[in-house]
């Protein structure tokens, strides 16, 4: 088994594509303009992963994506772990571990401060268990109407949020399957996603301390039933009911591991984050 670096060529993505065909034939997403969306364009940088070849076949694909964040406070590279497949012929061989341990040396070596992640309830043992990822808190999930309402001074001590600069919202905003739509409404950018199967669209929202509002003008009509998929420092507030974990398809957790020294794990109290800070829209 030979082992090697992802690559963004639309040939290494076509091999992509057909790899995720084989592992999940009821994704439609994993087509060749939204690797390249995903893969090629990021303005934060291009696709961070490994490959496994035998005998000139595609083993197995894992993938993380670069973003940055504010980290206590401090400005950090990170990754989003994202794509992981392993062709039905090459399974039970230990690649995804291996795979990921040679991607996050790899992402130590050139400067990254931490990799994070979304996972179900059936991977969240193999990244906590075999790969060293604190799991941080499973994502609160509550439908409503309006706006979030949390207090902007509980962002004084947060203690992990994404960063985007203007290039990256907007690229974020043109996922090929489902775009995110931004309106401003006062000292706010509001996003929205729509919900495939349902009335509610996915909701987050900015602040004026976190994205450039001059930039951001109103394109879009808001669905009323909003959805909130994430946390928040001070908890959700306004008129933002829990989903009952019995309506709910799986529980998702927010999962953490730090690459640069010294290792700490993040107080969930304080961490920040929403449906458009992964891949779930």
């Amino acid at each position: 088994m030979d082992f090697g670096p992802s690559r963004t060529d639309d040939e290494n993505l076509g091999r992509y594509v057909g790899l995720f065909r084989a592992c999940f034939p009821g994704a439609n997403k994993f087509d060749l303009p939204y690797l390249r969306w995903l893969y090629r364009e990021n303005p934060d940088g291009a696709v961070v992963g490994f490959d496994a070849i035998e005998g000139g076949r595609l083993a197995a694909h894992y993938a993380c994506i670069p973003a940055t964040a504010l980290i206590e406070g401090k400005p950090a590279r990170v990754l989003l772990s994202l794509n992981t497949a392993t062709h039905p012929d090459f399974q039970g061989k230990g690649l995804f571990t291996q795979l990921a341990q040679k991607t996050y040396d790899a992402a130590q070596a050139t400067g990254f401060d931490a990799v994070y992640g979304v996972a179900n309830a059936n991977s969240t043992p193999g990244f906590t268990r075999k790969l060293g990822f604190q799991l941080v808190a499973p994502l609160e999930a509550r439908v409503g109407v309006g706006r979030l309402l949390r207090n902007a001074a509980d962002d004084a001590d947060v203690a992990f949020r994404r960063t985007r600069s203007h290039e990256s919202l907007t690229w974020r905003c043109t996922n090929p399957h489902n775009r995110v739509h931004l309106r401003r409404r006062g000292d706010v950018v509001q996003c929205f996603a729509a919900v495939a199967g349902s009335a509610f669209g996915a909701y987050h929202e900015y602040t004026g301390t976190e994205v450039d509002l001059a930039t951001v003008h109103d394109h879009v009509h808001a669905p009323l039933a909003r959805l909130f998929l994430g946390l928040v420092p001070a908890g959700v507030s306004g008129l933002y009911l829990p989903i009952p974990q019995r309506l709910r398809p799986s529980p998702l957790n927010l999962i953490y591991k730090p690459l640069a020294s010294p290792v700490h794990s993040l107080d969930a109290a304080r961490v920040r984050f929403a449906f458009i800070d992964f891949d779930a829209y």
